[in-house]
C-alpha cells in the first residue's frame, strides 16, 4: 500500500511540473498504465478527468478511452469518495424536497423505480460533464495548434534556435498573455526557457511580465535563475538585472550587477560603464560617477592595444559638458585621450563638436593641423584609417570652416579635401557604366541615349567639374547660381557627400539595450551627439531639416538633387 502511494506520488509530483504541457501525453500514458495495473477505478477516472481539462495533442484517444471506461464499469466504481458522497447530499436534497411535494406517496414502490432512474441519469451527467470539458479544451486547441506546431525543438540543446522558432515563441507567448489565466503564463514562459534557456530577452521578457503581473518573487527568481546560471555570461542580462534592482530600490544590488560586468563578465564595456556612471548621477552621486568614467579609463590606458579608449574618453568628455557643466574638464579629457591613443575619427569629432559651442575666437589652426594629421597619409603617419572614414572627417571639418572660418583656412582645406578624395570618386562610377554597358543590349543603350538627351546642351562646369562645381552639391542647399548639369554628369561626385559620419549608438555593446532618439532642440544643441560606434564607423546620410527643404528652390529635372549639409544634423 504504501509502495503504491509512493508512486503514485512520483506520477503527482512530476505532472504537477509538465501535466498541462501540449506534448505532456507519455507520462500520462504511463500513469494511466500503472493504475490500471491496480485496477483503481476511480483514480483512473480521475486521471482521465485531469488530461481532460486542458489541450493535449492525444486529447481525441483520451477522451474515447474515457467513455469505454464509463461504459465498462459501474458509476459507483468511478466516482471518487468525494464525488459519491457529494451524489448521496444532492440526492438526499432532492428527496425531501420531493417528499414535500408528494407528502402522501408510497415510497416502498417508487424507490426501486427511483434509484434505476438515478443512477442511469447520473452516469449521463458524468460523462457529459466531462464530454464539457473536453470540448472546451478542444476550442482552445484549435486557437494554440499552429503554435505548438511550428515547435521543432522543445527540449534544449546548444545550438541556436533559427529565427521563425524563436518568433514564434514570442508570438505564443503574446496570446496566451492576452488570457485571463495567470498560471497557463507561468507554465508556458516555464517551457519556452527549457528551448531558449541561452536567449536573455525571453528572460527579461519573463521578469518583466511576473513584475507586472505583481509576482515579484516569481520574478525575483527568474532573474535569478538568469544571472546565476543559464546566462550569467551575457552582459546584457546583468545590466538589466542592475536597472531592474535599481527601480526596486535595491541599490547595493545594482552597483554589484554592474560590478560584475566590469571585472568578470566583460571589462572594458563602454555601455556598463556609461550605464553605471548615468545611475550614480540619478541617485545625485556625481562624484561616484565621475569615479566610475575615470576607473574605466585608467583600466583601458593599461591596456596595449585598446579600441574603447578613445570612445570611453569621448563620453566622459560629453558627461563633463553636459552634466557637470564643465567645459574646461571636457576639454582637458579629450586633449588627454589624444596624447595617450592614436588619432581617430571619434576623438577629433568630439574636439571639433566642443569647438563649435564655445564662444570665439575659435582654435581653427589647432584643429586643422590634427586633421591634416589624420587624413593626409604619409610615411610617418602610422594612421590606417580607410578613405571613407577620411573623407567623412574631412567633411566635418569643412563644414565647421563654412561656419567659423575665414576664406583662407576655407580654401586651404578645400583644395586638400579635393587632392586627396575627388579622384577616387570618378573611378567606381566608370566601372559601373561600363558593366551596364556590357549588360544591355544596343537596342535599349540607343532608347537610352535618346530619352536622356539633355533639352539643352551640357554647360561647361557639368562637363568639366570642378572643386568649386564639387562643393555647391556638396554642402547643403545652395543657391542656384551655377549652371545645371544633367543628372549622369552630376552622380558621380554626390555619393562623396552623401557618405556621412554619424555617432551612431553605442548599441553594438549590447543589442538589448538602445536608447530613444531624441529630438534635436536648441537646448540639445549644447551637447555631444548621444553616442559613438565602436567596431564599425556607419556611413549614412543626414536628413534634411523641414525648413530647410521649404525654403528650398525647385529643382529642374536634369539638375543634381542638393545634399542635406551636414551641420544640420550635427550642430
Amino acid at each position: 500500500m504504501e509502495i503504491r502511494r509512493l508512486f503514485e506520488g512520483f506520477f503527482e509530483r512530476g505532472l504537477a511540473y509538465v501535466g498541462t504541457d501540449y506534448l505532456s501525453f507519455p507520462l500520462w500514458d504511463k500513469y494511466i498504465e500503472y493504475e490500471y495495473m491496480q485496477q483503481e477505478w476511480s483514480r483512473l477516472a480521475m486521471i482521465y478527468t485531469q488530461i481532460l481539462e486542458n489541450p493535449n495533442q492525444q486529447l481525441d484517444r483520451y477522451f474515447n478511452s474515457f467513455k469505454e471506461l464509463a461504459g465498462s464499469r459501474p458509476l459507483s466504481e468511478l466516482r471518487t469518495v468525494e464525488e459519491a458522497a457529494a451524489a448521496v447530499s444532492s440526492e438526499a436534497r432532492a428527496l425531501e424536497i420531493e417528499g414535500e411535494v408528494h407528502p402522501n406517496a408510497g415510497e416502498q414502490s417508487s424507490q426501486p423505480v427511483s434509484a434505476g432512474l438515478t443512477e442511469a441519469e447520473e452516469l449521463v451527467k458524468y460523462i457529459a460533464i466531462r464530454e464539457e470539458m473536453y470540448k472546451k479544451a478542444k476550442e482552445f486547441d484549435s486557437k494554440i495548434i499552429g503554435f505548438e506546431t511550428a515547435i521543432r525543438r522543445p527540449y534544449f540543446h546548444v545550438r541556436p534556435l533559427n529565427v521563425a522558432e524563436l518568433e514564434n515563441w514570442h508570438n505564443y507567448l503574446d496570446f496566451i498573455e492576452g488570457g485571463d489565466d495567470f498560471n497557463k503564463v507561468v507554465k508556458l514562459y516555464e517551457r519556452c526557457l527549457i528551448a531558449c534557456a541561452n536567449y536573455p530577452e525571453y528572460w527579461i521578457r519573463y521578469v518583466l511580465c511576473m513584475e507586472a503581473s505583481g509576482s515579484m518573487d516569481l520574478a525575483n527568481n527568474a532573474l535569478a535563475r538568469a544571472t546565476q546560471v543559464f546566462v550569467k555570461r551575457q552582459p546584457e542580462i546583468h545590466l538589466f538585472a542592475a536597472r531592474f534592482k535599481e527601480h526596486s530600490g535595491d541599490f547595493p544590488g545594482a552597483r554589484a550587477a554592474f560590478q560584475l560586468v566590469h571585472t568578470e563578465v566583460s571589462p572594458g564595456l563602454l555601455e556598463a560603464t556609461i550605464k553605471h556612471a548615468n545611475m550614480e548621477h540619478r541617485l545625485g552621486n556625481l562624484e561616484d560617477a565621475c569615479s566610475v568614467y575615470e576607473q574605466a579609463i585608467a583600466v583601458e590606458k593599461g591596456k596595449e592595444h585598446t579600441q574603447t579608449l578613445p570612445f570611453l574618453s569621448v563620453q566622459y568628455s560629453r558627461f563633463l559638458l553636459l552634466v557637470c557643466c564643465n567645459v574646461e574638464k571636457a576639454r582637458e579629457v579629450l586633449v588627454l585621450a589624444l596624447e595617450n591613443v592614436q588619432l581617430s575619427k571619434p576623438l577629433l569629432e568630439a574636439l571639433i563638436h566642443l569647438e563649435s559651442i564655445q564662444p570665439p575666437p575659435k582654435q581653427i589652426e589647432y584643429l586643422d593641423s590634427l586633421v591634416e594629421k589624420f587624413i593626409v597619409p604619409s610615411p610617418d603617419n602610422s594612421i590606417v584609417a580607410s578613405i571613407a572614414v577620411r573623407e567623412e572627417l574631412s567633411i566635418i571639418f569643412l563644414e565647421f570652416l563654412d561656419l567659423f572660418g575665414d576664406a583662407q583656412s576655407i580654401k586651404k582645406a578645400d583644395d586638400r579635401h579635393a587632392k586627396l578624395f575627388l579622384h577616387h570618386k570618378s573611378t567606381p562610377e566608370s566601372k559601373k557604366r561600363n558593366a551596364e554597358d556590357f549588360l544591355v543590349s544596343d537596342k535599349l543603350k540607343l532608347a537610352k541615349s535618346y530619352s536622356g538627351l539633355p533639352t539643352s546642351a551640357p554647360s561647361v562646369m557639368g562637363a568639366y567639374p570642378s572643386s568649386q562645381n564639387q562643393w555647391a552639391a556638396g554642402y547643403g542647399l545652395q543657391p542656384q547660381a551655377w549652371p545645371q548639369a544633367t543628372q549622369a554628369q552630376g552622380q558621380q561626385w554626390n555619393p562623396g557627400y552623401t557618405q556621412q559620419g554619424a555617432y551612431g549608438a553605442y548599441a553594438s555593446y549590447g543589442s538589448s539595450y538602445t536608447h530613444p532618439q531624441i529630438p534635436t532642440t536648441v537646448a540639445q544643441n549644447a551637447a555631444y551627439p548621444p553616442t559613438y560606434p565602436v567596431q564599425a564607423y556607419t556611413q549614412q546620410g543626414y536628413a534634411q531639416p523641414a525648413a530647410s527643404v521649404a525654403s528650398t528652390p525647385v529643382q529642374q529635372p536634369g539638375s543634381v538633387a542638393p545634399q542635406a549639409a551636414y551641420y544640420s544634423g550635427y550642430y
